[in-house]
């Protein structure tokens, strides 16, 4: 009985730690969505989920508070964002170049702060109120089912929060009648000019929008590295990319996205446990302990290539891709 019982943890802790993983991933994921269907291609997500991080996490222990460190994350990588508007939209620079700036511009900023700051760090365990706000949440009666409960419906607010603003934005931009404007600028911003609508604003709105929900992803990876600062390492450590990568997984719809990121977290929690896998099951999965683990650490890096490579070779008909993804509409050319 208590090899069945250890068994069960294991399997509780491996799923736990799944959704702990993606929910950094459904932020940034959903943030790229929001952007895309407005018409631009952001390859800033890297950039602008440390830069949110970064401000968010001082902000929120300087307060004490997790609503304050949300809101800084959010306005700050919203900021940033703006930015990216500013030049794409505005001023019509090429959205590739940009997006990789900012990404260069986000993470050397957050190692900026971070060594700028040295012995002054503020240590995480000391917020205590923070700290308190991100303990796990019971769903009434959910919560209670053997193994997935603990797994799925015992999380802190940021992991609800996560699914319901994949879900909301779901119902924004298949439901509402601003989102499907929205989606039309993305798929002909010049039909969608000449009925009326208002390009460049919405543009702006939502690029910013979109990077402000960036910006709580990468908060989030900051609380789950409990706020340690590392010289050689980022907290977002190239979910950016993947979040890139997971927008063409999840077919630009914040819905699927949700399990898109499942996939994804499964792999990065597959490469912690993985050896904790392999002592517990060792008939069935004794295997997994004779592969390098960087290989494991690589992996959603590798199915990111591949993800990406198939989209280029092959366009789906049944794509959701906006049309005019990642071209500068020129007004005077309609």
């Amino acid at each position: 009985m208590p090899d069945s019982v250890n068994t069960l943890d294991i399997i509780t802790q491996f799923l736990f730690y799944l959704v702990v993983y993606s929910i950094p991933l459904l932020y940034g994921t959903c943030g790229e969505i929001t952007i895309e269907k407005s018409g631009s291609l952001n390859l800033g997500v890297e950039g602008t989920m440390a830069i949110g991080a970064i401000f968010g996490y001082l902000a929120g222990c300087a307060a004490d508070n997790l609503f304050a460190g949300v809101i800084v994350a959010f306005v700050t990588a919203a900021l940033t964002g703006a930015v990216f508007a500013l030049f794409t939209v505005t001023f019509q620079a090429n959205q590739n170049v940009t997006g990789l700036t900012i990404t260069t511009f986000g993470v050397a900023l957050y190692y900026f702060m971070g060594n700028a700051l040295g012995e002054k760090w503020p240590v995480f365990v000391n917020s205590k109120k923070l700290v308190g706000s991100l303990e796990s949440i019971n769903i009434p009666g959910l919560s209670k089912i053997p193994v997935i409960g603990k797994a799925f419906f015992s999380h802190n607010i940021l992991v609800y929060l996560g699914i319901l603003m994949a879900v909301l934005l779901w119902v924004y931009f298949e439901k509402t009648r601003q989102g499907m404007r929205v989606r039309a600028i993305g798929e002909n911003p010049g039909a969608a000019d000449s009925l009326g609508i208002k390009v460049n604003l919405n543009k702006y709105l939502h690029i910013m929008l979109g990077s402000g929900i960036m910006g709580i992803g990468g908060l989030y990876m900051g609380f789950n590295m409990s706020g340690t600062f590392e010289g050689s390492n980022c907290w977002i450590n190239g979910y950016g990319w993947i979040a890139i990568a997971l927008v063409i997984f999840a077919n630009w719809n914040p819905a699927k996205a949700i399990l898109g990121t499942f996939v994804f977290g499964f792999f990065k929690t597959l490469a912690v446990y993985y050896g904790t896998l392999a002592g517990s099951f060792p008939n069935a999965l004794g295997w997994l302990g004779k592969i390098p683990s960087h290989f494991f650490a690589a992996l959603p890096f590798i199915i990111t290539l591949v993800i990406l490579i198939a989209d280029s070779v092959r366009k789906n008909k049944h794509s959701n891709e906006p049309a005019a993804i990642g071209i500068n509409y020129y007004r005077e050319d309609r």
